[in-house]
Formats: C-alpha cells, sequence, structure tokens
C-alpha cells in the first residue's frame, strides 16, 4: 500500500513538472470578442496557463508588431513579461524584470504598473542568500520595495511591500549584527562599535537591536572612559526604546552604576513590543528541521509593525581611525570665475612679470627680460657699441708673410 500511494505522488509530481497543471492567469481580458488582436491575446495566455512561454511569448510578439494601435497592446506587453516571471531561472527573471520596467516606462498610470514594480520586488526576494551569505540580492529587493513604495503610494499592493521590507531588513540587520558580534567577541572593540552602531541606526526594527545595543555599550565601555558618553547613550536607548527586553534591567543597573540619568520607557514601543510577542508565528518542527534546505533566509522572527527604513545611512568612520585635519591653505586658495571685461589682458598686470624666485640661485629669465625693458635708449645703444668691439678684438689677424710653398719634386737620374 504504501509503494502505491509513493508511485502516485511521483506521477502527481511528474505531471506538475512536465506543465500539464493549469495555472490561470491573473490578468486576463473579460471582453468577449471576435477581433483578430483578441483572439491572439487568447491564445497567449492559454499557453501561458499550459506552460507553453516560448510558443506564448511568439504570439504576443505577432499581437505587438501587427496590431501597433490594438487596445490590447498593453495587456500583450504586460503578459510578455508575465511569461518570463513564469518561466523562472535566473535569465528568465532578469528578462522579466527588463519587461516590467519597459511597461512602467510606457504605462506609469495604468493599474497594472504598481503590480509590475511589485513584481519586480519579487524577482530579487526569491533569490535572496542566507544572512551570512552574499546580500547583493537583499539590497535590491529592498530598493525596489521601496520604489513602489513611494512611485504608487496609493496602492493596494503597498501593505504587502511594506512586510516585504521588514522580510528584508531582518536579513540585512542579522546580517550586520553577525559580523558586529563576531568583531565584538574577538575584542576588536572600534570595529564593533562601528558596526553596532550603524545596524541599530539603519535597522530598528531589528529583532536583536536590544542585544546589538548592550554589546555596542560594552564595545565602548571597553574603549575607556573617553567614550562614556557613547556607552551611556546606548544603554538608555535599550531602557527607552527596548523596555520589554531581556537587558532591559542590566541596562538600568549600568546607568546608574554610570551615574547617568535612565530614561523612561516609551509607551508606544511598550505597546509594539507586546503586540510582537502575542502576533509573532513561531516556526514548526518540519520548517526548522528543513531550514537548511531554504536559500532564502530566515524571517520568522521579522516584525509584523512599524514603519521599515525608507533612507539609507551612511556607516560612519570607526572611532580608532584619525580625522584628518587641514593644517595650512596651499592650492585650495585658488579661484576662478569668469572675466567680464574684455580690455583685462591690454590693462592688467601680467602675473608672468612676477615669477618666483628660484631656489638655485640663478637669476630668472622673465626678470632678466624685465631689467632689459627697463634700459634707456641711450644705455641700450652703448651696449650695442660695446659688444661690436668686442666681437672685433677676438677676430684672428691675418699674417703678412704667406706661407712657404712646398718645393716642387724632381726625380733624380
Amino acid at each position: 500500500m504504501s509503494r502505491y500511494i509513493l508511485v502516485v505522488l511521483l506521477m502527481a509530481g511528474l505531471l506538475t513538472s512536465c506543465g500539464f497543471r493549469r495555472k490561470k492567469y491573473d490578468n486576463p481580458i473579460t471582453k468577449d470578442t471576435k477581433q483578430p488582436d483578441k483572439v491572439l491575446y487568447d491564445k497567449a495566455i492559454a499557453d501561458i496557463e499550459h506552460s507553453r512561454f516560448e510558443i506564448a511569448r511568439i504570439t504576443l510578439n505577432t499581437l505587438i508588431n501587427t496590431y501597433d494601435q490594438s487596445e490590447f497592446l498593453a495587456k500583450a506587453k504586460l503578459a510578455v513579461a508575465d511569461s518570463w516571471y513564469r518561466e523562472g531561472g535566473t535569465a528568465g527573471l532578469a528578462q522579466a524584470e527588463a519587461e516590467y520596467k519597459d511597461f512602467i516606462l510606457f504605462y506609469p498610470t495604468m493599474e497594472e504598473a504598481p503590480e509590475a514594480q511589485e513584481k519586480i520586488c519579487m524577482i530579487h526576494y526569491k533569490q535572496m542568500d542566507k544572512s551570512d551569505r552574499d546580500p547583493s540580492q537583499a539590497l535590491r529587493a529592498d530598493d525596489e520595495c521601496r520604489q513602489l513604495i513611494v512611485q504608487f503610494p496609493n496602492s493596494k499592493f503597498v501593505p504587502e511591500a511594506q512586510q516585504l521590507l521588514r522580510n528584508i531588513q531582518e536579513a540585512l540587520g542579522d546580517s550586520e549584527y553577525k559580523v558586529g558580534s563576531f568583531y565584538f567577541k574577538r575584542g576588536d572593540n572600534p570595529a564593533a562599535a562601528n558596526r553596532l552602531t550603524h545596524l541599530v541606526d539603519q535597522y530598528p526594527l531589528y529583532s536583536k537591536a536590544d542585544a546589538a545595543l548592550w554589546e555596542l555599550g560594552d564595545s565602548y565601555g571597553r574603549l575607556g572612559p573617553r567614550f562614556r558618553k557613547q556607552a551611556g547613550e546606548a544603554y538608555a536607548r535599550i531602557v527607552k526604546d527596548y523596555p520589554l527586553s531581556a537587558y532591559a534591567d542590566a541596562a538600568k543597573k549600568k546607568l546608574t552604576e554610570m551615574e547617568l540619568p535612565v530614561p523612561q520607557a516609551d509607551p508606544v514601543a511598550v505597546t509594539r513590543m507586546k503586540w510582537e510577542a502575542e502576533n509573532r508565528q513561531k516556526p514548526g518542527m518540519i520548517s526548522k528541521s528543513t531550514s537548511f534546505l531554504k536559500r532564502g533566509p530566515d524571517v520568522s522572527t521579522a516584525a509584523r509593525s512599524g514603519t521599515p527604513a525608507m533612507t539609507t545611512i551612511r556607516p560612519d568612520v570607526p572611532v580608532s581611525v584619525p580625522q584628518a585635519t587641514t593644517a595650512g591653505t596651499g592650492v585650495n586658495d585658488v579661484t576662478a570665475g569668469p572675466i567680464t571685461d574684455s580690455t583685462a589682458l591690454d590693462t592688467n598686470k601680467d602675473a608672468r612679470a612676477n615669477p618666483p624666485a628660484p631656489t638655485d640661485g640663478s637669476a630668472a629669465p622673465a626678470a632678466d627680460a624685465k631689467a632689459a625693458d627697463a634700459q634707456t635708449p641711450a644705455q641700450t645703444a652703448a651696449d650695442a657699441k660695446a659688444q661690436k668691439k668686442k666681437k672685433k678684438e677676438k677676430k684672428p689677424k691675418q699674417s703678412a708673410t704667406p706661407p712657404a710653398a712646398a718645393a716642387p719634386t724632381t726625380d733624380k737620374p
């Protein structure tokens, strides 16, 4: 009997993978007509529902190229993108993203434009890796979900995009926390403080933000009394923003020992943490045992309420890095501006007439030229006469007696 059930399950999986299962298309056109463009569109939709994606795209491209004024043109372009999205795979999803972006560019006011942006967000969300691996897909998904909320704020897909953002930022926050905690355990306190500060500022809804603040306060405490203020601010944030945390009492004790004021708990934070604890869905036994088979991160602890981060905060410079100081001016004083006076080159003083003094003691050519220009005409004539006389004296004198001619050679008898 068990063998028979196993065979039936295998056959069902085989039929599903071969495309015999029909999955209804999400954006059909219910208008019943026999127009040629509508016939082509209906045929393409039937092919998409039966996983014949290549045939469907050929039919849709025929509709787009033949009936460029058709009322089904926008739907056909969206169906091409949906066919790539359903086909899946790395190449298929990349092509689907390009088609969806083209659809939003040409038809930004259609009701399907927010859905296209939501599909782009899901393309990167489905390709996210675990929190300790490459976060590039998570960062892309974060950007695309933010784009949906900003570009289409009144869309019905906004609540779903906000929850996706919380899940994505839970994974990104966990990635930052693992790195910061590694530095903290290793004793590299400046690096740990830098990572953990960026984490709690960028992702305040992260499920382990209270633990990150606790390690942040300890990191600053290890750096000496110079960072007493930063350590106190980290402990105070635990008491105020995470009052139901397991670190709240210890943070109050730390603040008392440091003789710093203990803030009051935020009522909004208390309500939010109570609601999160009551509505958090815990993963089941099967989900825990098969988590290593999943590609994506574990977002079961992600927040279900609150506004996700909509801006990216630039990380600060670690406290161990010395700040650059500008000593002196140098070339920073050079300024430039347009010349409005057309006679400036003729009337203003030439800067080349005052060159800097040479370091080797030799006279500058420009200075010699200036000195030569400053001479009077009489001095110039006297110098020319003296130069001519000197040249004449150096000319060699010719001898009065010519050199003796060579005696002719005569042959002796």
